[in-house]
């Protein structure tokens, strides 16, 4: 889109990031009006995760200029720890959210243009390829596209970078929120690996990775695998349909045991542990139950014969014992 300077804002008295259209492309309609909409775009976004824009000069963007390594930088040091990626993932998916509730698609999500602040801030760079959902659509020619145009040999060859473009994307069709979360699953796989996920030695190449090669699922994490599938399934119509969805899962996936196969194992051996729970303490209940009832002995009726001797009356008592009976008369004095 253009050169950005460090400049300083003399009004205000502040530094700021100044994107200046280069001169030799001023000529161009299609890119001054992409220029005009990325400047009429980032105007209507506040939020803290969104670099902001500060004003509009000749053929020049006055932005907020944000200190600190981009992401691409970061990752080229190695994977993200979880304690680490987590809170940016988390801010990411915030930006998204706030962009796409407004009608906005990044359309050029990707590492280089995120940033991460000083005070540990993420911030989302460049809106300058995005596209108002509620918008014109475009037809899907190449020669029409707004992702791809036929002057190989010219400014604007990609719009958008062709290792995080969607599959529809790539192909140029008109584009919804399902690009930036493609790209989205792109960027979060990259944080959590350390390794790009498509790429090739020419765009051509990279494209052809991003339509037909399928993720090395083994290097990501297993409890972020769920999660990646959603974003990264080609057809748009069965990846996950809004980016908020996304943080759904990630609060399962923090919950999730390490091992456990998926967001949902946890939760079935919780279940499974308190029915045995339950069915226990029903059966000790129970037994309790039985041990201090009285117990009803039923009566025994028998006949003995006591002897010739044996005299009866009221005063008379009989005692018998488990080996024999024997007879005892006591009589009243």
């Amino acid at each position: 889109m253009g050169a950005v300077y460090r400049a300083t804002d003399t009004k205000l008295n502040r530094d700021v990031a100044v994107k200046v259209l280069p001169e030799s492309f001023a000529g161009d309609p299609d890119r001054m009006a992409r220029f005009q909409r990325e400047a009429q775009v980032l105007a209507s976004l506040n939020h803290p995760n969104i670099a902001a824009i500060y004003g509009v000069e000749e053929r020049a963007l006055v932005l907020e200029l944000v200190e600190g390594s981009t992401l691409a930088e970061r990752i080229e040091s190695g994977p993200m720890a979880m304690e680490e990626a987590l809170p940016l993932i988390g801010q990411l998916i915030d930006a998204l959210e706030y962009a796409h509730e407004k009608g906005i698609v990044h359309r050029d999500l990707k590492p280089s243009n995120i940033k991460l602040a000083r005070d540990g801030r993420l911030k989302v760079l460049d809106f300058g390829l995005a596209k108002a959902m509620a918008g014109d659509s475009t037809a899907s020619s190449p020669q029409n596209s707004p992702t791809l145009t036929m002057r190989a040999t010219m400014a604007g060859v990609i719009l958008g970078t062709a290792a995080y473009m969607a599959p529809e994307q790539a192909r140029g069709h008109d584009v919804d929120k399902r690009a930036d979360i493609w790209a989205f699953g792109v960027v979060v796989y990259e944080m959590l690996t350390g390794r790009q996920l498509f790429g090739g030695p020419t765009v051509s190449d990279t494209l052809a990775s991003v339509l037909k090669e399928s993720p090395d699922w083994d290097a990501a994490p297993p409890r972020f695998r769920r999660l990646l599938r959603l974003c990264l399934t080609r057809d748009p119509r069965l990846r996950l349909r809004d980016i908020g969805d996304a943080r759904v899962l990630m609060d399962e996936t923090v919950a999730a045991p390490a091992t456990a196969p998926s967001p949902f194992a946890g939760r079935g051996i919780a279940i499974w542990i308190a029915a045995a729970v339950a069915v226990a303490v029903a059966a000790l209940g129970g037994l309790l139950w039985r041990a201090t009832r009285p117990v009803e002995r039923p009566m025994i009726r028998f006949e003995a014969d006591l002897g010739a001797d044996s005299v009866s009356g009221q005063y008379t008592a009989v005692h018998f014992s488990r080996r024999k009976a024997h007879r005892l008369s006591r009589h009243r004095k």
